[in-house]
């Protein structure tokens, strides 16, 4: 009786075959590509002999079936890897994909055992083998094509920003010139305004998504830094907040020494991340308390509001993109739910931390640490 890995090795092309027919008679068969099914096929089966061939500890068992012995990029590309960066690239779904190994595993184990007289332990155990060898290879196809797709969506989203800010800025530019020349009487006045605050918006949404797919690139966001002022700055970021919220109540305090080198742009708006985000999450008749104290190496911002406890094990998950606590009371607001992401990285970029804490007796507080030299 054949060995599953030598049947494999000679019956390579009957294997594919049967791999065919099976695909074909899947749900979604209609809709893949036969022809190119064959593409790492028989370098995935190749490396599946080689598996089965070499010599397997118990612990070389367990670390497979963590996943610990997948491969991880490093040096040249497994099959498995490569096919499922080229079905990201073709268009596949994950359910295909997938679809695609179980028909690989249905046709070896069918045809093999029309040919086994007896199944012994022999045999058992190379079927482990064979399935595990087989989890293994969707294990690293898998990864690679939801990085591929992920890649993807993010190099879309970033051409999309960019290519919003131009007809944004028309709009900014032609509503801020209307109500600097004056002479608009209602409703056209509120309408341009209306119409300048959106344009406003929207620009801070693209600018946030811009950042974020940055981030997601792995391209971190860019910071120049210069001799600034954080004193400065924050009162200079409450008096335009304090502008477009005219409502909300703003206190400022600063002290200490607050000059050092940073990029004043992307603190400014890391602040204005911060500062809106009380504002939405906070009690509307409460004040909100922005602090700069300089101390030694470094220097920290923080701002404070009344609102709803966030629950401690929430804390963490708010810096990640698109999230929101279950606390939110404003599911609503104009934004993404990039801001607080962005501000971690921005922080993140100066070498310093971004810290939340929120009780009943402080409220909730934000607080930017940053360091006056960047930390080798």
């Amino acid at each position: 009786m054949p060995t599953l890995s030598n049947f494999i090795r000679d019956h390579t092309e009957e294997i594919l075959a049967k791999w065919e027919v099976f695909a074909r008679g899947l749900p979604i068969g209609d809709a893949m590509d036969i022809a190119a099914l064959r593409d790492h096929a028989k370098a995935m089966l190749s490396a599946i002999v080689t598996d089965l061939r070499g010599s397997q500890t118990m612990l070389d068992q367990a670390s497979k079936s963590r996943g610990e012995l997948d491969a991880d990029g490093a040096g040249t590309q497994t099959a498995a890897q490569e096919h499922g960066t080229g079905r990201a690239e073709s268009g596949f779904s994950v359910e295909e994909l997938v679809a695609e190994f179980r028909a690989l595993r249905a046709s070896v184990i069918f045809l093999w055992t029309e040919k086994q007289v007896t199944v012994g332990q022999d045999e058992l155990e190379e079927l482990i083998r064979f399935n595990e060898a087989i989890d293994q290879a969707i294990a690293e196809s898998i990864e690679r094509y939801t990085h591929a797709i992920a890649r993807s969506r993010d190099r879309f989203l970033a051409i999309l920003g960019h290519d919003l800010r131009t007809p944004i800025g028309s709009i900014m530019t032609a509503s801020t010139f209307m109500l600097e020349a004056g002479g608009l009487t209602e409703p056209y006045l509120t309408l341009v305004s209306r119409n300048a605050g959106t344009a406003r918006r929207m620009n801070q949404m693209v600018a946030d998504l811009l950042d974020f797919t940055r981030a997601s690139l792995g391209e971190g966001i860019p910071v120049v830094r210069a001799e600034m002022d954080v004193g400065s700055m924050v009162r200079g970021v409450v008096a335009e907040v304090g502008i477009l919220y005219p409502s909300s109540v703003l206190e400022v305090t600063a002290n200490g020494e607050l000059t050092g080198a940073w990029d004043e742009a992307r603190l400014a708006q890391a602040l204005t991340n911060l500062v809106v985000n009380a504002i939405q999450h906070g009690y509307p008749t409460a004040p909100i308390n922005v602090a700069a104290h300089g101390s030694g190496q470094h220097v920290t911002i923080t701002v404070q509001n009344e609102g709803p406890v966030i629950p401690r094990e929430e804390w963490a998950r708010l810096f990640q993109p698109t999230q929101r606590g279950s606390s939110d009371n404003n599911a609503g607001a104009d934004h993404l739910g990039l801001g607080l992401f962005i501000v971690d990285k921005i922080v993140a970029a100066h070498g310093g931390s971004l810290t939340v804490e929120s009780t009943e007796q402080e409220g909730t507080i934000f607080t930017m640490r940053l360091p006056r030299s960047t930390p080798v």
